[in-house]
């Protein structure tokens, strides 16, 4: 099972205070690394301009200058990950889907305070991780559930409407969910 380009979706039951509520973009998965992902429904206080101008470089460009910088996952919390589309020709990038990319070189910020980044982009301050075989323990003890993802939800969604974005795309309404594990 290989879950990139995939959303997860934390179940009532998720006791990680740093996932309840989350819906998670995983951009790399694979049976024998592991899993990597981006929360794609937390945005931070801080704005692309105070972090541009935190890593010394202005940002004039509206409307990316009030847009929130996200809480991508308790891992290295302090590096910055790009989550973009197009893809670009940037340093350290890693194709995830068609057209889209994750890139953690300063590069693509550069190339966003230029005019001359990418289209759509979620900035994040930390990752989502995962052992080998952990995220699919998680899943089989239903913490998560799992669906193909929707750029339009990471990019055009408001992220306070990801959660129920996301369920919509199983044919499920959020006030249907439950705690409550069965078993036939």
């Amino acid at each position: 099972m290989n879950l990139t380009n995939q959303f997860l979706i934390a179940m009532p039951t998720m006791a990680d205070p740093n996932f309840t509520g989350t819906v998670i973009y995983v951009c790399e998965h694979s049976e024998d690394k592991g899993a990597l992902g981006l929360v794609i429904n937390r945005p931070t206080d801080l704005t692309l301009e105070r972090l541009f101008d935190k890593i010394d470089l202005k940002l004039e460009i509206d409307p990316w200058r009030t847009t929130p910088v996200f809480f991508g996952g308790p891992v290295q919390s302090e590096r910055g990950f790009v989550l973009h589309e197009p893809a670009g020709d940037y340093t350290s990038s890693l194709s995830v889907a068609a057209g889209i990319a994750l890139t953690t070189s300063k590069d693509v910020l550069e190339a966003v305070a230029g005019g001359s980044g990418p289209q759509r982009m979620l900035v994040t301050l930390g990752y989502s991780g995962w052992a080998q075989g952990q995220l699919e323990n998680e899943i089989a003890q239903n913490a998560w559930l799992t669906v193909g993802a929707d750029q339009r939800v990471i990019f055009e969604v408001p992220a306070e409407e990801r959660f129920a974005a996301a369920l919509a795309l199983l044919g499920i309404d959020s006030l249907q969910l439950s705690g409550q594990v069965g078993h036939a």
